[in-house]
């Protein structure tokens, strides 16, 4: 298996083929079904939201890569009237950076939303919809919503009036949606209340499903506080059916947000405590999806063994292209050649050393990478 992967990891850098993941099934016995927002994806890896993913061109590119998901630029709220109380981050902010920082790759950027049209928006919802449905691509469209302050009301009209044109433009069966509090907000003087963060996610999601069914993920930000306080937001999101853990940190020096290295280890240390036999408890039933500081397929397992069913990542689909090992084809393509067939750090050389040092068996003759989440969460 292991010349195997050399000479795979060698055959793929010219051309990586669309149905990977049944190949690395036949050939290694490794079934990389994964699993975000309830539904199954052929493996762990997607694409969080961002500037990667605002245009119909870059979710065709990324569905013929064979990508596991896409989350949609997030747009921001607005009522029947146009008018969006978070108007602040439906601005156009200068070109992401990509940068080296803690050792490791990072994007920093001011964190803004969609700055176009909400019509336009709504089309490329239509786009996420047919895709999804077709089993081309899971394609996940995501909403900035109202965040009051802690005496104040939601805007209920803008949750009402988004929500439901969302639901009709994404069409049948019922809406996957993801909601985020911007990395921003860590720096934003309404992110300074401990009470007030809280009640955002204990609220947020009913507000959402009062207006259309809905399958909700939230996207938990770090906030400016503890890791005890990182586990009680989890607690706290009790109301959504999947959480990404943890958004971006964000350096209050720069005003900007970032992620890397640094990232990585915060969110691994706070995931770690929910770990059966160790201090904390997991969330209730809420799914989980990992994000932050994903450079390599062991890194993509060390969530796993967090109880993380699939990862999103952003900064990686952007490194210089001397940094991928694949010579040819789109970044999704050469992301994910490295992320999966690297000889030392791929996907597929890490499940094979888990199973050697026993931390995870075969079953009907195959190793399943949902196991790992699932064992992440199994009574000791």
């Amino acid at each position: 298996m292991r010349a195997r992967l050399a000479a795979d990891g060698e055959r793929f850098k010219r051309e990586l083929p669309r149905d990977f993941p049944a190949q690395v099934r036949e050939a290694y016995g490794i079934d990389l079904t994964a699993r975000y927002l309830g539904e199954a994806i052929p493996h762990p890896i997607g694409k969080g939201s961002g500037q990667l993913s605002l245009n119909p061109g870059q979710l065709e590119v990324d569905a013929e890569a064979g990508l596991g998901f896409v989350v949609l630029k997030t747009v921001i709220a607005q009522d029947a009237g146009g008018a969006q109380s978070m108007a602040a981050w439906a601005i156009h902010e200068a070109k992401m950076k990509v940068e080296r920082r803690a050792g490791g790759w990072t994007v920093t950027w001011k964190g803004r939303g969609w700055d176009r049209s909400f019509d336009e928006y709504l089309a490329l919802t239509r786009v996420a919809g047919d895709l999804t449905r077709g089993g081309r691509l899971l394609v996940v469209p995501s909403v900035k919503y109202h965040l009051p302050r802690l005496a104040e009301p939601f805007k209920d009209a803008e949750y009402a009036f988004t929500t439901r044109a969302l639901a009709t433009a994404w069409g049948e069966p019922l809406l996957l949606l993801a909601t985020a509090l911007s990395p921003t907000l860590a720096g934003a003087t309404l992110a300074g209340e401990q009470a007030q963060i809280l009640r955002w996610l204990r609220e947020v999601p009913t507000h959402i499903r009062a207006h259309a069914a809905v399958r909700l993920a939230v996207k938990v930000m770090n906030a400016r506080f503890d890791d005890d306080f990182q586990l009680e937001m989890m607690r706290a999101a009790s109301g959504a059916d999947a959480l990404v853990v943890f958004n971006r940190l964000f350096d209050a020096k720069q005003g900007v947000a970032y992620g890397g290295p640094e990232l990585s280890e915060r969110n691994l240390r706070v995931l770690a405590r929910l770990t059966p036999g160790t201090p904390g408890s997991r969330p209730g039933s809420a799914e989980l999806c990992g994000t932050g500081g994903i450079g390599s397929g062991r890194d993509i397992l060390e969530y796993a063994r967090r109880g993380c069913e699939s990862v999103q990542l952003h900064t990686f689909f952007q490194l210089p292209l001397e940094q991928y090992a694949a010579t040819d084809g789109s970044r999704t393509q050469r992301a994910l050649h490295q992320l999966v067939f690297d000889p030392a750090d791929g996907l597929i050389a890490g499940m094979l050393d888990l199973e050697v040092q026993g931390v995870i068996e075969r079953r009907g003759g195959e190793l399943h990478f949902l196991d790992l989440a699932a064992d992440a969460h199994r009574p000791r």
